[in-house]
Parts: C-alpha cells; structure tokens; sequence
C-alpha cells in the first residue's frame, strides 16, 4: 500500500526513518508496555547491581528553579512523581472524557457490565488486602491493591491475546477507565496530606476558569494549557496530590466533534490558501483545519506519544528499583504486605470482576460485547491483576517506612508477573478454543460457492 508523502517540499537528504512495521508496532499499547517492561527491568538490574548507590542518590538528586527571590525545588523523584506523572493522568482523563463523549462508554448496556466488574475490582482485593494487613501503618496500603494497569494490561493483550482481541480489547477498556475513575477518586480523598484551604480555593477558582473557558466554547489548546499550569501549582501548594490537576485537566477539555459547519468553512481557508499563498493564510489555514478536531483529540495525540515512551517507563525506572537480594526477599516472603498485595492483586481482581460482572449479567443489568464470552470474562479478570503503575505510585504515598514500602514493591511485581502469566495462558487458550472472530448478534457472513472450489481461469480471445 503507497504511503503519503509528508508535506513541504523533498529534502535534498533524506534520512531513512523506522519500516512500515515499526511504525505500527509503534502505535500500538504492545509498543508502550515494552518501553514500560524495559524501565523495570532496568531498574531492577540498577537497584541490584554494584553500583545501587548512584541509582538511589540520582533520583534523591534535588532539582528546581530559582528566578530572583523566587525559588521552586523538588527531588528528580518526586518531579517524575508528581510533575511528570500529573501529565499521564491528564491523558487518563482525556481518554475517560473522549469515551463519554463519543465512545464505547456512551452505550450503558455495554458500559455497565464492565464498570460494575470495576467497582468488584476494587472493592475486593482492598478487602483482601486488609485480611491480611487489618491495622498499623501496613493497613494504609489498601490502595497499591485497587487499581489496574492500564498500560500493561493492553499490551499483554495485544502480545499474546487471541487473533481477535477487540471485543475483548473494548471490555478491558472500559473496565479500565472505570477502574481509573475510582481509583483516582479514592486517591484524592484517602492519600492527600493536610490540605491548604487557601490554596485549595485557588485550585477551585481555576478549575472555574477552566469550565469557563470549555463554556466560552474556546477550542485552542494554549489557553487550556496555562491554566492546568497554574492549577498545578496550586493543587501541589494544597496539599492534595498534584497529579489530581492533570486528571481535571483532561476530564474538562471539550471531547465533543465540532459543528459540520466549521468543518466546511475550513475549505474557504484551504481555496484562499491555493489562490494565494501567504504567512497570514498559512497561519489561517492551519487553524481551520485544527478547529474541526476536538481539542481533546489534539491534546491527546500530542501527549500520548510522551507518556507511553517516556514518562512512564521513566516512573518505572525511578521506582521500581527493588532490591532484591536474600535480606530484602526472606523479609518479603515473611511480610504480611508483601503477601496482602500480591494475593489481593490476583485473586481479588479476578474474583471480584469475575463475580460483580456475571451478577451484573445475571440480573439483566447489562450484556457483553458481541463474541465475548465467560470464559474469556475471566481470563480478562487475571490480567486486570496487573496493578503496577499506579501500584508503585500509591507505594510511595501510603508508606513512611522504607522497609515496609520495599515490602510493597516486591508484591506489586510478583503479584502482576503472576496476573500477567495467568491472565495471558488462560486469554490465549480459550481466545483459540472460544474464538471472538465469529460475527456478533445481527451479523451474517457471505455464504460460500458450491464445491468444487477452484481458482478462476483466464478467457482466452477467439482464435487464440
């Protein structure tokens, strides 16, 4: 298939970039999971190599910004954490709003099935969690349990689901964003430290301006921008985890497609651009053409790219650094944590989706996407056992002691290498036996000509 060719005039030089194949790999959740498996990896092999000294003095490494008498300073750990990772919830949010509003999430027989599954998924393993951790400091890690990896749980699907994962793609998806939603939901209220109630008005009167302009009906993306800046500031200075700024910020940029009218106005722009071209109809025409996009959808092709390939695996980089050597694995496998997570992690995600989503469909409440099964419901629970992003974040949050937060660590990786093994196996032996390639209700395939089948054979002109 020919490709288009990129805009402006050929380069006298011209640098070969990534095969066709690449660049789909690329586009891909398999692509993201992998920079993300890499990341750890590498901090594991960091954290317990002769050299585990640089790895924790470099992100204990204090960095800021200083102009005048003003000065702003924070660890490299903590700008990942909270500067850096406010960006990957912002594309958590734009998601979750761009579903709403024109995606899988806006027919609620479809959507009930897995959110109910969420809310199971959340519920039970911090239930499980909690058997095993009932008070102390330990119990404050109920929430490294209650959420799934969005990230990791795609790309394990697309690596090793079945040939034809998209239903089951689409139900992991939203059972995701569900699960996000609450998780950033309890987040906020469970793991925020004593709020300032200035700055906290401040934030409110932002995310004000903020609806204000999305009523205005501004569509350019600046004005949005500036204005999450400053909320980030102030949510940091309230005391409330600043990483909840970027969720807002996603959940309030306009997901909804603009009016077919200013999608036809754009060609007036393109005609007076061919007519004539100028800097100022350059600049008229480029505008347009952005005007017909939501600025959802432009904001999240902007930053997603940053956060599959570089903020996440670079949070995994600077927080998966477990020690792993025979002290810290002997405390583990002694450690009511370590086990509270991992168990939880597994099982409770696929008792609890399991069970929440087949009483939701036994009650009528909802009904699963076309081609899905139960059995592929349940293999879709395993691998929602995967909590590892928002796992590690929350660790860092709920524990003061470094001991019991290493403890924590070690569960979140073995409980989701258990989850992602299970979960993959069971996707991909009954995405084989059980296929989701067959047509949905009210679909019909092409009946087959009579036997015998053969290939067609070239007419011959007369006299030939």
């Amino acid at each position: 298939m020919t490709e288009t060719p990129r805009p402006g005039p050929a380069p006298r030089v011209v640098f070969r970039g990534p095969s066709p194949a690449a660049r789909r790999f690329l586009a891909t959740e398999a692509a993201g999971s992998v920079f993300l498996l890499i990341g750890t990896v590498l901090a594991l092999a960091w954290a317990n190599s002769p050299w585990a000294a640089s790895y924790a003095g470099l992100w204990h490494l204090p960095v800021g910004v200083e102009i005048g008498p003003l000065a702003f300073q924070m660890s490299l750990q903590h700008w990942v954490n909270d500067a850096a990772m406010a960006v990957f919830f912002c594309v958590i949010g734009l998601e979750i709003t761009r579903e709403i509003a024109q995606g899988d999430l806006r027919d609620r027989r479809t959507v009930t099935v897995p959110t109910l599954g969420a809310v199971g998924g959340l519920l039970v393993p911090i239930g499980i969690y909690l058997l095993f951790n009932p008070s102390g400091e330990a119990a404050q890690g109920w929430g490294v349990v209650m959420s799934t990896d969005t990230a990791f749980v795609l790309g394990v699907l697309a690596l090793f689901g079945p040939r034809c994962p998209d239903r089951i793609r689409v139900f992991l998806l939203t059972l995701a964003i569900a699960d996000d939603i609450g998780a950033i939901t309890l987040m906020a209220v469970f793991y925020s430290e004593d709020p300032s109630l200035p700055a906290l008005g401040v934030s409110v009167l932002l995310v004000g301006a903020l609806l204000g302009l999305r009523w205005i009906g501004v569509w350019r993306l600046y004005p949005y921008v500036l204005v999450g800046i400053a909320l980030w500031f102030a949510v940091y200075q309230s005391g409330v985890h600043a990483t909840l700024a970027g969720v807002a910020i996603g959940l309030i940029i306009p997901a909804m497609p603009p009016a077919q009218s200013v999608v036809d106005r754009s060609a007036a722009y393109n005609r007076a651009l061919r007519e004539s071209p100028t800097a100022e109809r350059v600049q008229l025409a480029v505008l347009a053409a952005q005007a017909t996009i939501p600025a959802n959808d432009r904001l999240e092709r902007a930053l997603h790219p940053w956060t599959a390939y570089l903020i996440v695996p670079v949070f995994a980089l600077a927080n998966a650094g477990v020690a792993l050597d025979a002290d810290a694995l002997g405390s583990a496998l002694g450690s009511s944590v370590t086990w509270g997570v991992a168990v939880a992690l597994v099982l409770g995600n696929t008792v609890g989706i399991t069970g929440a989503a087949m009483l939701t469909l036994r009650l009528g409440w909802g009904v699963l996407p076309g081609g899905v099964r139960y059995s592929h419901l349940l293999a879709a629970a395993m691998l929602a056992g995967i909590g590892f992003t928002i796992s590690l974040f929350i660790a860092e949050l709920a524990f003061t002691d470094p001991a019991v937060m290493e403890q924590a660590k070690i569960g979140i990786l073995a409980g989701s290498l258990v989850a992602a093994v299970l979960g993959s196996t069971t996707m991909r032996l009954l995405g084989n036996r059980f296929p989701m390639c067959s047509p949905g209700a009210g679909e019909s395939t092409l009946a087959l000509p009579p036997r015998p089948w053969r290939a067609p054979q070239p007419v011959l002109a007369p006299g030939r």
